[in-house]
């Protein structure tokens, strides 16, 4: 009789730790990795789908820091000294920002790896800016993602690209 009186809320717990299950993650955890001239590169974040929603100068407004992902702070790691944008990065981790604007965007590697978005960036923390002309994609990238290619990395979403050299 008391097996009976379980079977309904057993029955309801299956339904609800399955119905958590299919969720989708808003912003599922990426990561791209490659390497370029010998140095291996991973770029860890996560990746926010369009929706719907304009990104470049609203969701990610002009001229504020974003965290060039969703949720923690965007990761670039790499385990050799590379040249990026004609500048040396030392190996290591770092968290990774962009400052984008209409006409270009600012590239950032901060040494604070470990951070929550980009509330609490620090600019004093920066080890490398760049700047970088972003571009119009020939067709929308409805997730954000992170392309490693020989020579380059591009952060496409939306419809910009936003390409920078790597040595």
């Amino acid at each position: 009789m008391r097996l009976l009186k379980k079977i309904p809320f057993l029955t309801f717990a299956l339904l609800f730790i399955n119905f958590l299950n299919a969720q989708e993650k808003a912003s599922p955890a990426a990561v791209a990795t490659g390497k370029i001239n010998g140095a291996t590169i991973s770029i860890n974040y996560s990746s926010p789908s369009l929706k719907g929603r304009q990104i470049w100068g609203a969701l990610v407004p002009f001229n504020e820091v974003w965290r060039a992902g969703a949720n923690e702070a965007t990761t670039f790691e790499t385990d050799k000294d590379l040249t990026i944008e004609g500048s040396k990065l030392p190996a290591g981790k770092y968290s990774f920002f962009v400052l984008p604007n209409e006409k270009e965007c600012v590239i950032i590697f901060n040494k604070e790896a470990k951070q929550w978005g980009a509330y609490k960036y620090n600019d004093k923390e920066d080890q490398l800016r760049v700047t970088v002309k972003q571009q119009i994609a020939n067709s929308i990238a409805e997730k954000l993602v992170y392309t490693i290619n020989k020579d380059n990395i591009v952060l496409s979403w939306e419809n910009w690209n936003i390409p920078f050299s790597v040595k």
